[in-house]
């Protein structure tokens, strides 16, 4: 047995016949020889009787705990909103948190995949997501890919700057140092939760270094031994690197894991609670500690729809990052959110603009103006989206292309979603019909690059059609 267990629990298991201990030694964890406080706790209860598990030192109830976990949040700040009931956004993350903690004592953390790319654009986003997770009081976030991807400068200011509570316990500058703490230890509801981060190895990158997870998690834990009584392991692997972490860990007592695509309800793998929240941060895992002696930690998934409402304080975060992105006004060409040119890309591959249409498809561009591509950036500006790059890819002409969108100060022509949205750059046509844009033949395959499963879960090309059907004489 080692110091990782308390004190008072130590002394006690000390005082118990030794042929007892010998007796139950299959319930020591071999590997660092670390005893599993709720173990410790059965053991006392069978000698010595009946053991409050969550008792204050004079004996009264203490109250409940819960760590609830997010993942994978990739940039989603709040759901865009172009379909119905779309679920996750740190406004629910935080109501969902506040209302748990008129209950419960709550522990707050992430798994990691927090940002959606590395351009400036990503990294503000970034930094607004980390302001609306430290108003939850989020007590640790972990390294995943989409941050070790950012570069260790940049990651070194943001602890730094924000006082951001970055972890990971495998994650290496090139010469050998830890780019941030291993785990965080917080003392809350009368115990002592280690949480501990790391990352798949298949993450690495030229300027840092990643350790094998289990040997880091257990060096973690032995170097904080005697300061905590149950650990929880944040660890940004796939699904099958997350089980065998699982399965080769009984010294801790869950580990929550992303990417795994969908989130993984929580299971006993041996006596380690496995479980995912994942996918836009569209889930949350919830871990209950044990309020009895015997006992082992419980978890659920909660999903974060519209029955929750949208938390004040997230909101204003959600302002003053919108009022940080128009001062910016970021280029389409820093956000990297621009589509790459087409292999082969013809001299006059440039947007000419939907005017420039009109000269000869006058009725066709009637019906564009009566249909909702028409009015695609008004629709953003009744949240304040129009001043989002993730926003304006979709609801613009030729994003970031030749001629088409730049930013909001500088392309008010090519707001909306124009004609050459669907059927290509159009500049070599215009003066010379028989020259043909470059989607023209492909025109209906460019829907899906907006109406896609997340943002338009219900789109029917054939229905969807039938509402800008233009062009076709015979009709």
């Amino acid at each position: 047995m080692t110091k990782s267990e308390p004190r008072n629990v130590r002394s006690a298991v000390a005082q118990m016949p030794r042929t007892f201990v010998l007796r139950h030694s299959d319930f020591l964890r071999h590997s660092s020889f670390v005893l599993r406080p709720s173990t410790v706790l059965a053991l006392l209860a069978v000698a010595n009787g009946p053991l409050c598990c969550g008792c204050r030192p004079d004996g009264s109830a203490q109250k409940p705990l819960a760590v609830v976990i997010s993942g994978d949040t990739a940039g989603w700040i709040v759901p865009c909103g172009c379909a119905a009931k779309q679920l996750g956004g740190l406004p629910r993350r935080a109501s969902y948190v506040r209302q748990l903690r008129d209950q419960e004592e709550v522990i707050v953390a992430d798994v990691g995949g927090a940002p959606h790319g590395t351009s400036p654009y990503d990294r503000v986003k970034f930094e607004a997501i980390l302001d609306g997770e430290l108003a939850t009081e989020v007590a640790a976030h972990n390294l995943g890919a989409a941050e070790v991807a950012l570069g260790p400068d940049y990651l070194e200011e943001l602890a730094r700057s924000l006082s951001a509570p970055l972890i990971s316990a495998n994650v290496r500058l090139a010469d050998g140092r830890p780019l941030v703490e291993p785990l965080r230890i917080v003392e809350t509801a009368g115990r002592r939760i280690a949480l501990v981060g790391v990352l798949s190895p298949r993450y690495a990158t030229d300027q840092l270094l990643i350790e094998p997870p289990r040997e880091a998690v257990l060096e973690a834990l032995r170097d904080a031994a005697g300061q905590f009584d149950s650990a929880i392991v944040l660890a940004y692997l796939p699904e099958g690197e997350l089980r065998e972490l699982a399965a080769s860990l009984p010294e801790v007592d869950a580990v929550v894991g992303g990417p795994t695509g969908q989130p993984v309800a929580p299971e006993l793998i041996g006596p380690t609670l496995l479980t995912s929240a994942t996918n836009k941060g569209k889930f949350l895992a919830r871990l209950d500690a044990p309020t009895a002696s015997g006992e082992r930690w419980k978890g659920s998934i909660v999903e974060l729809g519209d029955q929750l409402a949208d938390d004040p304080g997230q909101m204003a975060n959600l302002k003053r990052y919108y009022a940080r992105l128009a001062e910016l006004d970021f280029a389409a060409g820093r956000t990297g959110l621009v589509p790459p040119l087409p292999a082969d890309t013809p001299p006059d591959y440039r947007v000419a603009g939907s005017a420039a249409c009109r000269k000869c498809h006058e009725q066709e561009c009637g019906q564009w103006e009566r249909s909702k591509h028409a009015q695609a950036w008004a629709s953003l500006q009744k949240t304040g989206a129009q001043i989002d790059p993730y926003c304006q890819h979709c609801h613009t002409t030729g994003y970031g292309l030749p001629g088409g969108f730049v930013s909001a100060r500088r392309s008010a022509e090519t707001a909306n979603v124009g004609c050459e949205s669907c059927h290509g750059p159009a500049q070599g046509h215009v003066p010379d019909a028989k020259t043909r844009t470059t989607y023209y033949a492909q025109a209906k395959n460019h829907c899906l690059g907006c109406h896609d499963r997340e943002n338009s879960p219900d789109f029917a090309y054939d229905t969807y059609w039938a509402q800008i059907r233009h062009g076709e004489k015979s009709r």
